[in-house]
């Protein structure tokens, strides 16, 4: 079958999803998101999400190590600006790469075992991963100061082609465009949507039925004869690509690389956003991605001159009262806020946000048909 064919469903859903997401600005305008630094949070993070989602939501392991491979990706992209060029392309080539290749070496040895055990593993991998580039690997990773540029990197590329940027240290370039505001956006965007076809293929392919079938009965498929490691390892070494390019991209867009991407709460992070978005789906990671990083960089930022603002037509006592309630929950407490909202994602939607649209769409199209619901009635036999 050729890569490009797409059933109609499938080419209606990555046409809505091109143009949402290459209208984000617009759209997200009203809601206080559409600012580039925040839109370029939502392409780089579902991207990760959407890496994340074809180990977990087609196989069923869960890691909790990807920020490893996420911050391999940043340190990559860093240290390709530093002795080769500006330009993005070769940083996320690299990062893609390394990604992948670190994760070929961590899959291995954690997909030995399987559940809890599989978890812990990848979630040691990725704290000695953290530690290594905190202390131990200083030289390569600068330690808690993090990975930088500087005037005296010899970026061999830019110098061969004649790029002098002076006495300043230079963004990241797309052949003169810096990769800052909307320029930036538009990359991780194009990115985002190349990442989202590429998955939708997986998700359609005979690899990604066989990968659903590791979910489903791996023992009984063991029975059988057929060696479902390699299968696994796969899906789990192009996580760990999808989650390097995103690191890679956190780099073009600010050249920086700390340890802090590394640590197992960035791990978390992606394990709630593919859960809150909807294990399993296309849009979901996407969609729970888009809706942490909302909360992180929208509700955080509410403080408590805004909230008395918010309140101002109340009373003085009143709105001091409840200016004093909402800030446990907003600010510095909006992780009670996200906590909150999880706990009731996973009670009253086990498929996240995306089970919450479809029953939103089912309840619709019975609205919509309750009109010959009366007729049909009259000559079919009840169910």
């Amino acid at each position: 079958m050729n890569i490009l064919s797409l059933s109609r469903s499938d080419l209606i859903t990555l046409i809505c999803f091109i143009i949402a997401v290459l209208s984000g600005p617009v759209i997200l305008e009203p809601f206080g998101a559409g600012y580039p630094d925040l839109l370029q949070k939502f392409a780089i993070f579902g991207i990760f999400a959407i890496g994340f989602n074809i180990l977990f939501g087609l196989t069923g392991y869960l890691s909790f190590g990807h920020a490893a491979f996420l911050g391999v990706g940043s340190y990559t992209a860093v240290w390709t600006f530093k002795l080769l060029s500006m330009n993005p392309i070769p940083a996320i080539i690299f990062a893609t790469l390394v990604g992948g290749a670190f994760s070929v070496i961590i899959g291995y040895i954690s997909l030995r075992r399987s559940g809890i055990y599989f978890s812990i593993l990848t979630l040691a991998f990725a704290q000695m991963s953290y530690n290594l580039a905190y202390s131990v690997l200083t030289p390569i990773t600068n330690g808690e100061t993090g990975l930088q540029l500087a005037q005296s990197d010899p970026r061999a590329l830019d110098v061969a082609f004649g790029r002098d940027y002076g006495a300043v240290l230079p963004p990241s370039d797309l052949f003169g465009i810096e990769m800052t505001g909307y320029p930036g956006f538009y990359f991780c965007a194009t990115l985002l949507i190349i990442c989202f076809f590429i998955s939708m293929r997986i998700f359609r392919s005979p690899f990604g039925m066989m990968l659903r079938a590791v979910k489903s009965n791996q023992n009984r498929m063991n029975y059988t004869g057929l060696n479902t490691r390699p299968y696994a390892l796969a899906a789990f070494v192009i996580s760990g690509m999808f989650a390097g390019l995103a690191g890679g991209l956190l780099a073009v867009t600010d050249p920086l690389a700390g340890a802090e991407r590394m640590q197992w709460t960035a791990s978390g992070e992606v394990v709630l956003m593919t859960i809150l978005g909807g294990s399993g789906t296309l849009l979901g990671p996407v969609i729970g991605a888009g809706a942490i990083k909302y909360f992180e960089n929208i509700f955080s930022a509410f403080n408590e001159t805004i909230l008395l603002n918010a309140y101002s037509f109340l009373p003085e006592s009143l709105q001091h009262m409840m200016a004093s309630v909402s800030s446990l929950f907003v600010g510095e407490g909006w992780h009670l806020t996200l906590g909150a909202l999880f706990m009731l994602i996973v009670i009253f939607l086990p498929g996240g946000l995306m089970e919450g649209f479809r029953r939103i769409k089912g309840m619709i199209g019975r609205i919509g048909g309750g009109g010959d619901v009366s007729s049909k009635s009259e000559t079919a036999p009840a169910e």
